[in-house]
């Protein structure tokens, strides 16, 4: 869908990088071998971004680390629009009710740390959680937003340890 609207493959995997987890960060090198895209793409499109103020750079050596400007006034609005496009808030939407007790989800895996992936990984936090309407709700979701949901239900005693395996982002909280 967004390929639709962005037709600039360089351009909507660093809107997915940055703006979908805005603790993320990253360099141009590495950016360029994470892609599979030319360098000079790569810092076209960070220079695009960082004049209209949508990233924010600083230096760690010789290294001009990018990272979203949360501050800017249409980071909400681009976060949320891809968060619709991949099928968060869906998830979210119909998870939470009637589960049980869920204190928290997050999002870990590819799409936390901004890569595209046909697979959503999901860890939620709570006591007492319906595996089995869990498990029908995300087929139907799954159905709806051609994508792959992976979940693990954990206690809260367990999420530290659980979380610290991949990138995480917090998505809901009780």
């Amino acid at each position: 869908m967004l390929n639709t609207l962005i037709t600039n493959k360089t351009r909507l995997k660093l809107l997915l990088k940055f703006f979908l987890n805005s603790s993320t960060q990253g360099y141009l090198r590495n950016l360029e071998a994470e892609f599979g895209e030319s360098s000079n793409a790569v810092r076209l499109e960070l220079n695009r971004f960082e004049e209209a103020g949508l990233l924010t750079a600083s230096y760690s050596g010789n290294k001009k680390i990018f990272q979203a400007n949360t501050n800017h006034p249409l980071f909400s609005d681009i976060n949320n629009i891809l968060k619709k496009v991949i099928g968060i808030d869906l998830i979210i939407e119909k998870i939470i009710s009637c589960v049980g007790d869920l204190k928290e989800a997050y999002l870990t895996g590819e799409i936390a740390r901004g890569i595209e992936s046909n697979i959503i990984d999901l860890v939620l936090i709570g006591n007492n959680l319906d595996r089995l309407y869990i498990t029908s709700l995300i087929e139907k979701t799954e159905k709806l937003i051609h994508r792959k949901i992976r979940f693990i239900i954990a206690a809260e005693k367990e999420k530290a340890t659980l979380l610290k395996q991949s990138a995480s982002l917090l998505i809901w909280q009780e």
